[in-house]
Formats: structure tokens, C-alpha cells, sequence
């Protein structure tokens, strides 16, 4: 099978027009964290194919600081089973969460301050919200929190790490990369949720995908077909205008 890849020689990409730029704004806006997915299997060829893609991402010094870790069926389940043990365990006793699974880098301010905690809230608000959680139900909330270490029942789960000794420029570079995929994912119909929630743990998922000693987890995402009759796929975040984002100086 042909790879929709199109072939570009170097000399000829600053020519190339993109024929259907909707299909471009299509691709970002009709992505989303998609929190359920049903059992069908992306192929291998169209996995390898959106993470070729992503790799046209630009980086600094093109260091290309990216590794991928692909687990699925067995790998996928036995993995899945061994984080939410452990999930569990850090509700029984949260100080394991210093001891046991520190994070590998501050994903998260220490101190949250508007219009950022503001966001935060509305987001958890309106996803608990969505499926009738209620403030205060700490179980359904571990529960629902607990689906993504399960993929949100995606096929296919992607690990992405990262060699511990570059800088932090190359969180910048990663993230135009993990964005490229999720870009990739929705051309060939799939649906992708990036998931920083693994990170606290690396301690456990990085020896299990095999990652050496000198690599730390950036983040996961889960991968697969959405599921449209879903709830909870009816949730949608808001975004600013970009009026009011944007500062003119002439």
C-alpha cells in the first residue's frame, strides 16, 4: 500500500501550496482529548506512518530529541495493570507519591495563579461534570482518574521519553513533535489523548518499555478510533480568543 506521505525533494518544499488548507484547520480543530475508544486496532503501517510524518517537527540544531514506545495487547494490558496497582496504592497512602513516584520534571507550577488556575478548574469542573461526578466523590473521581492508565481503552498506548541530559529547550521541541502526531493521527481518522498523568510512574513504565537508564518519560498517549456514542467524548474544552492574546506593535 502506497504511504500518503507525498514525496517532497528539499529543493522543491518552500514552493509547495498546500491544495485544501481546510483540510489543515480541520485537522487541529477537530482534535481532542478523546477519553474513550472502541477495540479496533490501528494497523501497524498507519502507526508508523503519522510517527514518520511527526518527524518533519522542527528541532533545535535538529537534535531530534524524541524516542516512541509503542505497547499494545498483551504489553498494552499487563503495563495498564501494573500502574493502576499501583494508583491504588498511592490513594491508600499518598505520601508514596515523594518516596515512590516523584515526577521526572515540574509539569505543573508550584503555585497556581488566574487566569491559569481559573482554566484548570473549569476544565475538571466541566469533565466531572459531564459525567455527573459530584464534588466530593473521591472514589468515582479516582475511578475516572484511574482511566487513563488504562488508555481510556485505547489499542495502543505511545511512550515518549527523552535523554535526561538535554535541555529544557527540548521539552519545546518534543511538544511541536507530539503535536505533529496528534495532527497525523486525525488525517488518518484516528484519535489520540496526550497524558502526563504517567509520568509519577516512570519508575515503573520505563524499565517495562525497555528505556535505558539515561532517559526520562516526557509523557504517554493514548491512540485509536474514538468512540462516538461516549459521554464523555462530548466534552470539550475552551479555548481564548485570539484577539486578546495577540499584541500589535507597527
Amino acid at each position: 500500500m502506497q504511504s500518503p506521505i507525498p514525496t517532497i525533494a528539499p529543493q522543491e518544499q518552500a514552493r509547495v501550496r498546500v491544495a485544501d488548507p481546510s483540510s489543515v484547520f480541520m485537522a487541529m480543530e477537530s482534535r481532542f482529548s478523546c477519553r474513550a475508544f472502541t477495540p479496533q486496532v490501528p494497523s501497524r503501517q498507519d502507526i508508523e506512518t503519522l510517527i514518520q510524518a511527526a518527524l518533519r517537527a522542527p528541532s533545535g540544531t535538529n537534535t531530534q530529541p524524541w524516542k516512541v514506545y509503542v505497547v499494545q495487547g498483551q504489553a498494552r494490558d499487563a503495563l495498564a495493570e501494573k500502574v493502576c496497582a499501583a494508583h491504588n496504592a498511592l490513594a491508600a497512602q499518598p505520601e508514596l507519591a515523594k518516596t515512590q513516584y516523584p515526577e521526572p520534571y515540574d509539569y505543573y507550577p508550584e503555585k497556581w495563579v488566574s487566569p491559569y488556575i481559573d482554566r484548570r478548574r473549569a476544565c475538571g469542573f466541566g469533565l466531572y461534570g459531564t459525567l455527573g461526578i459530584q464534588k466530593g466523590e473521591h472514589i468515582k473521581m479516582h475511578l475516572q482518574h484511574q482511566r487513563n492508565y488504562r488508555y481510556f481503552d485505547a489499542p495502543i498506548g505511545l511512550h515518549f521519553t527523552m535523554d535526561k541530559i538535554m535541555g529544557r529547550g527540548s521539552l519545546i521541541d518534543y511538544g511541536m513533535f507530539l503535536q505533529n502526531i496528534m495532527l497525523a493521527a486525525r488525517a488518518l481518522g484516528l484519535h489520540t489523548c496526550p497524558q502526563a498523568a504517567w509520568n509519577m510512574f516512570e519508575r515503573i513504565v520505563l524499565p517495562y518499555i525497555g528505556a535505558g537508564e539515561n532517559e526520562m518519560l516526557l509523557c504517554s498517549m493514548a491512540l485509536g478510533y474514538a468512540d462516538e456514542t461516549a459521554l464523555v467524548n462530548t466534552f470539550r474544552t475552551e479555548r481564548e480568543n485570539a484577539a486578546g492574546l495577540i499584541q500589535w506593535r507597527e
